[in-house]
């Protein structure tokens, strides 16, 4: 059973990997077109499909990267922890989208669990040790995660805060 010191953590590594994976959306909401070069320069691998596809953006990956450190620090954690979660949180996506594409789903199509688990798994696999969090509490946090990301999808796109909902 979780102290409430590792529950308090779990709680502050859950809202790190809410900053980190809403970093792109707070950037496509507030900015809308301004500055959403792809990442992949439109890029296509070698089966013709887009790299990751358009919805990935360079302003994304920066606001996942500089938001995420920030939040750590509010959070009381080190700004290392935000680098690695928003760092691991966007590769997550990033595998996600790449795999996507090779599957032949258009971007931001859905795919349950292949939308939310790298994003999640990913960061708490990097931040694991330096927490010590066992594989079960890892897994406890991915669970709670995709719950939490499909119920605040669903919100933000009643909200319009989203175009779709996952």
């Amino acid at each position: 059973m979780a102290t409430e010191t590792s529950l308090l953590l779990h709680l502050k590594l859950l809202l790190l990997l809410g900053v980190a994976n809403g970093g792109p959306l707070f950037g496509h909401t507030f900015f809308r077109e301004r500055f959403s070069q792809p990442l992949d320069a439109g890029v296509r691998f070698f089966d013709g499909r887009p790299l990751f596809g358009p919805s990935k953006t360079i302003r994304g990956l920066l606001l996942a990267l500089l938001l995420t450190p920030v939040a750590a620090v509010l959070l009381g954690l080190e700004a290392s922890t935000g680098v690695l979660v928003g760092f691991f949180a966007m590769l997550g996506d990033l595998a996600s989208s790449f795999t996507k594409r090779r599957l032949g789903m258009a971007s931001s199509s859905q795919a349950f669990g292949l939308d939310q688990i790298p994003e999640c798994l990913f960061p708490l696999l990097a931040v694991r040790e330096r927490y010590g969090l066992d594989i079960g509490e890892v897994g406890l946090l991915v669970v709670v995660f995709v719950i939490l990301e499909l119920l605040l999808s669903r919100l933000l796109f009643k909200l319009r805060l989203r175009d779709q909902p996952y």
